[in-house]
């Protein structure tokens, strides 16, 4: 409920001006900051325009975490499996734990980019009363990304997401696997 209206703030101000726009126009843009962004989203579309592609968000951060968290789980038994057949100590080394949270951090983009850029497009698209969008719903839009930009279309900017989510992803499961590791040391939390 509060990433969706950020996200369409977030949308419209990156698309707002090209990055070759002369610099006196840059004074006069429509959106300037986050909160003036919403307000003139709400007064001119309506409330409900801030929370545009709510659905494809919602799918996407949860197909991300589900794919995510099950990639790692998945790795790490097979990584704590091949360490205790070598005789080592079944916890991960924090390379290893860095290294695998990175690998399924890539994971949850390559399963939900296309939630991604539907997500994008419904909310870039300013909506005005009585004229139906482009972009007005989930199914409808991939299918009109495919056939008019070709399949290939639902998977743009996956280079940049992973190069963003792949590197947060991989000290997030570093972090954890050592605090929840100091934590066990000192009798604070107990894991199987």
């Amino acid at each position: 409920l509060i990433v969706t209206p950020a996200e369409v703030c977030k949308i419209r101000m990156q698309s707002q001006n090209s990055s070759t726009i002369d610099a006196s126009q840059h004074s006069r843009r429509k959106y300037k900051n986050v909160l003036q962004t919403a307000l003139t989203i709400a007064r001119e579309e309506g409330f409900g325009a801030l929370y545009k592609g709510i659905v494809p968000t919602m799918m996407r951060q949860g197909c991300n975490q589900a794919v995510n968290f099950t990639t790692y789980n998945l790795f790490k038994k097979k990584v704590t499996e091949w360490r205790k057949q070598r005789g080592e100590p079944a916890d991960l080394l924090p390379w290893q734990s860095l290294a695998l949270g990175g690998i399924s951090g890539g994971f949850g983009p390559m399963a939900n980019n296309p939630l991604d850029v539907v997500k994008t497009r419904m909310q870039k698209q300013v909506v005005h009363p009585g004229v139906t969008p482009k972009y007005n719903g989930l199914f409808q839009s991939c299918a009109l990304i495919a056939r008019e930009e070709g399949f290939s279309a639902l998977w743009k900017g996956i280079g940049p997401r992973l190069l963003r989510i792949m590197p947060g992803q991989a000290i997030t499961f570093m972090t954890y696997e050592s605090v929840t590791r100091q934590m066990n040391k000192r009798g604070l939390f107990v894991s199987e």
